[in-house]
């Protein structure tokens, strides 16, 4: 098995960042795992680090910490959170908190990644933004701010693109089997099988789909391919879905 270097991801403890995390271990990679809950996943090349990204003086330390023991090469941000509501019940500290999380922290962390990705003449980012960033009621903090990880990702693209470094976006639809899904949709509820029907693929996306997707862009072998968002939704992102 080639040696991939190391692969920092974020919301790692369970869902679609645990599995992204076992695919990178099967592909070789050393992984630092950088969550509020430890992963449960045991395997000699992985490191935990605990921390809430939301939390920016903590995201500057555990990105410190990160990148003095380990030549970070690949990051891939995956932690995120809803915090839905109406427009008129909307509140600007969850506005605060996930612009924090989804945009802040990938900040600070690519920060801290880029002079080992420059070093090396080669990097691999890959945001996850989501399928609701084209809109959808409820989600105001939300979609503002995974949007805005997809002008990140473009910007970052056009900037790191001589370094070697690539920068992309996996944006998944509905993902049954994570905690942010099925806090607004029950498991095994009649809403879920409305909402898998309502999807062109008349089904639900799981992790391993996503992972899928983040294993193509941080390939090395990929490296025409940069400033790219890949819908992992089913065909949702071409109509009208109703959560």
């Amino acid at each position: 098995m080639a040696d991939r270097g190391v692969a920092l991801v974020t919301g790692t403890s369970a869902g679609i960042g645990k599995v992204i995390c076992e695919h990178l271990l099967a592909s070789g990679y050393e992984v630092v795992a950088l969550a509020r809950r430890p992963t449960d996943i045991t395997h000699p090349r992985l490191r935990s680090i605990s921390v809430d990204l939301a939390d920016r003086a903590a995201t500057a330390q555990a990105a410190r910490e990160a990148v003095q023991r380990f030549a970070i090469t690949t990051l891939v941000h995956n932690a995120g959170s809803i915090r839905p509501a109406l427009l008129a019940d909307v509140k600007l500290d969850d506005l605060d908190a996930l612009t924090e999380l989804h945009l802040g922290s990938a900040i600070a962390l690519v920060q801290a990644a880029l002079p080992a990705m420059r070093g090396k003449g080669f990097g691999r980012i890959v945001l996850l933004s989501s399928r609701g960033a084209l809109g959808l009621a409820t989600r105001s903090a939300y979609a503002a701010t995974k949007a805005g990880m997809i002008g990140l990702a473009r910007t970052w693209a056009l900037e790191l693109a001589a370094d070697g470094i690539t920068v992309n976006v996996v944006a998944p639809g509905p993902i049954r089997g994570t905690e942010m899904f099925h806090e607004v949709i029950p498991a095994e509820s009649e809403r879920e099988r409305k909402l898998a029907a309502a999807i062109p693929v008349k089904r639900l996306g799981t992790p391993e789909d996503v992972a899928r997707a983040v294993d193509f862009f941080v390939d090395p072998g990929n490296s025409f391919v940069t400033g790219q968002v890949l819908y992992v939704c089913g065909g949702a992102s071409l109509g009208m879905v109703t959560l």
